[in-house]
């Protein structure tokens, strides 16, 4: 096989990573597969990766790729081969790593939610600022930005393809918390998640209908409801070492499921569900958006297509056409497989790596910023305010009717 020669070969930029399960997973097969699919000006070492058990960081270090192995953040922090640091920790400690990371000059990669509060995200941003005007560059993960069908959807909008928006809505559904003795874990309880469905899954969905629409949600009105009040402690270990140990049940403090209301700048309205204990459904996130001269339509377990309709064709033959995303025209797809072959959820990872190395070589701001990962707090923010303070109001004539 001919060799690169390495007097030729894109300058190295060392990766440090904190966290190493599920999403530190997904995060290492971007960065081991990036440098392989597309041509980048620099080229991602998987220098270190960081967790506070031992034997558990090595073996993630070693079944991922990871050159070395830290049981603590500071120390990859401190890291001369580390220029940038990827955050796949709980929310409990994005803030602190990230602003550590920028003040000692790495670039920054936090996963989503990009903190666990309106003012640790403001403290985020204000750090990412200041370390932009010393050339450190902070980016958060919405990885769904980067599914190509989400990504072209985003052009057809841009575009004017639907003309002006009227509606949007989106749901996000997993049942992973449906058996009521499924245990305690760091993501039940508010110190270490920050909020349960809304800011797991809803983070999601408020980013996408926001970056699909290109405009921010300006109110909300919400309810929240937890289904499950107690539920097993487990060992610490069994969940890493955030989670609650200890014996008999312990309370949720977050949500299960969160349903909203919301209005875009432009007047448009938006609905969204954000749920774990939709039985059957693992991971069903999807999403319908119509405008004045068009609609589209998208669903995650089908990724690879996008259904868009033109309003302004005859009735007769008018109808959702089915786009198969895999073009090479379509984003992301140069340097992927022949037309229909399809991609997955894991292709999105490598994605958001290559826009993040991308935008580091150029020195240009990358996208989503830590200003957008804000304003997602702060509508997850505002729908935690409206369920406080909304109550659920019955008609008398229902009720009567009821009894009759």
């Amino acid at each position: 096989m001919e060799q690169r020669d390495s007097r030729t070969a894109p300058p190295a930029l060392g990766v440090g990573m904190v966290g190493y399960a599920f999403m530190g997973a997904a995060h290492s097969q971007g960065w081991r597969t990036v440098g392989h699919v597309f041509d980048l000006p620099l080229r991602p070492v998987m220098a270190a990766i960081a967790g506070r058990d031992a034997h558990a960081v090595r073996a993630a270090a070693d079944k991922h790729g990871w050159a070395a192995a830290e049981t603590d953040w500071r120390a990859l922090v401190a890291r001369d081969d580390v220029q940038l640091v990827d955050i796949c920790t709980p929310g409990d400690s994005h803030a602190e790593i990230a602003i550590a990371a920028l003040e000692a000059g790495k670039h920054v990669l936090c996963e989503k939610p990009l903190a666990n509060s309106v003012a640790e995200a403001e403290a985020m941003l204000a750090a990412a600022d200041a370390a932009r005007s010393r050339g450190q560059l902070a980016m958060v993960g919405f990885n769904y930005r980067r599914v190509p069908a989400l990504t072209y959807a985003r052009r057809l909008v841009a575009d004017g393809r639907l003309g002006t928006l009227r509606h949007v809505r989106v749901s996000y559904l997993q049942d992973w918390l449906v058996d009521p003795d499924f245990p305690l874990t760091w993501r039940l309880q508010r110190e270490h998640a920050g909020s349960g469905a809304l800011g797991d899954l809803g983070a999601h969905i408020v980013d996408l209908a926001q970056y699909l629409a290109g405009e921010v949600l300006v109110g909300v009105s919400a309810q929240l409801e937890t289904f499950v009040k107690e539920r097993p402690r487990l060992d610490g270990a069994s969940f890493g070492p955030t989670a609650p140990g200890g014996t008999g049940r312990g309370p949720v403090t977050v949500d299960d499921a969160a349903v909203f209301t919301g209005r875009l700048a432009s007047g448009a309205l938006a609905t969204f569900e954000a749920t774990r204990m939709a039985s059957g459904r693992k991971n069903a996130l999807r999403l319908e958006m119509n405008g004045e001269s068009g609609s589209l339509a998208f669903d995650l377990e089908r990724l690879n297509e996008l259904y868009f309709l033109d309003h302004r064709e005859p009735a007769a033959t008018a109808g959702f056409r089915r786009i198969v995303v895999t073009e090479a025209e379509h984003p992301y797809l140069e340097g992927w497989w022949p037309p229909g072959h399809a991609l997955g959820y894991e292709h999105t990872f490598t994605h958001q790596a290559r826009d993040l190395v991308e935008a580091i070589a150029s020195g240009t701001d990358p996208v989503p910023s830590f200003a957008d990962g804000l304003q997602v707090q702060r509508v997850l923010a505002a729908v935690e305010e409206s369920a406080q303070k909304n109550s659920v109001y019955t008609p008398v004539q229902a009720v009567e009717a009821e009894v009759r």
